[in-house]
């Protein structure tokens, strides 16, 4: 039908090329950003999904430095209880030496010298040793290790993991405690508070034998517990870096655009406005048909 108020063919081409326009915008939008959802109008359930798996992601991120920053802390706490060991190895050498008939009291008095030296050491170690100005291993309310300590292992309320090994400390003071034989080993660090006795006589020394090798234990059962703590954190860090990479190749797979198939939507979307621009131009000059009527 021929009339001069309705063109039904400029109307329908005017809506193809608004279409069309639309389309292109957005794998333009999606092209130059990158991203497949822009908006919540491009994929909501999308968007709710993708939000979620980023959240998630970068909890774990943080969780990750988490995990490295409490090993670096446990690390600390065992180098010094290597270094301990090494002072408590020492100590019963010494007593060992002392205790022996071949010894006169000249050779025990230097002795005797060196074992409070080096108790003066074990207690500036065990007493200072500190990770980010907190004290690690001493038997202050405040110390790191003296209470149990939680660590947060992942992105949710519930990931967290616990490690307390106080009462072993605890009792690594007290064996420590009893191997200064009279040279106080400080719980609030104090060094050199007296002199000791601890290896002055081949007796004192023979009872001081024991003595160390169950203060060498004690040391050693504490770090045991650091390093199984340790090791698990280690795992703890490797399982967040695989499940963060997965998680963000599905976040990936629902925000990234597909550049091959957007970029041929686009140049579609760029032919179909072309050749609808031409039909429109083609149907508005239908309306000239009209006035050939009334000639």
């Amino acid at each position: 039908m021929l009339s001069l108020h309705t063109n039904n063919a400029a109307l329908s081409a005017q809506n193809s090329i608004t279409r069309t326009q639309s389309h292109l915008s957005t794998s333009m939008t999606r092209l130059s950003t990158g991203y497949r959802i822009n908006s919540a109008m491009d994929d909501a359930a999308g968007l709710q999904i993708a939000t979620r798996l980023q959240a998630q992601t970068s909890g774990m991120g943080m969780a990750m430095r988490n995990t490295q920053n409490s090993i670096s802390m446990i690390q600390t706490a065992d180098g010094a209880l290597d270094e301990t060991t090494s002072i408590l190895v020492r100590m019963k050498d010494l007593a060992t030496q002392s205790a022996d008939g071949s010894a006169t009291d000249v050779d025990r008095n230097a002795m005797q010298s060196e074992y409070d030296a080096l108790t003066d050491e074990l207690t500036n170690i065990v007493s200072n040793t500190s990770f980010g100005g907190t004290t690690l291993l001493s038997s202050k309310a405040d110390s790191k290790f003296n209470v149990a300590i939680n660590f947060q292992i992942g992105s949710a309320e519930s990931e967290q993991m616990g490690v307390d090994i106080s009462t072993l400390l605890q009792t690594m003071h007290t064996n420590l405690t009893s191997t200064n034989g009279g040279h106080v080993f400080a719980s609030d660090g104090t060094v050199g508070a007296g002199t000791g006795t601890g290896i002055a006589t081949a007796n004192a020394a023979n009872d001081m034998i024991t003595t160390l090798s169950t203060a060498i234990e004690s040391v050693s059962n504490v770090r045991s517990s650091l390093g199984a703590a340790a090791n698990r954190l280690d795992h703890v860090y490797n399982n967040l870096s695989n499940m963060s990479t997965n998680t963000k190749n599905a976040s990936g797979r629902i925000m990234d655009v597909d550049f091959a198939t957007e970029s041929a939507s686009m140049m579609s979307s760029q032919m179909l406005l072309q050749a609808g621009t031409a039909m429109l131009k083609q149907s508005n000059s239908q309306s000239s048909l009209v006035l050939s009527l009334l000639q």
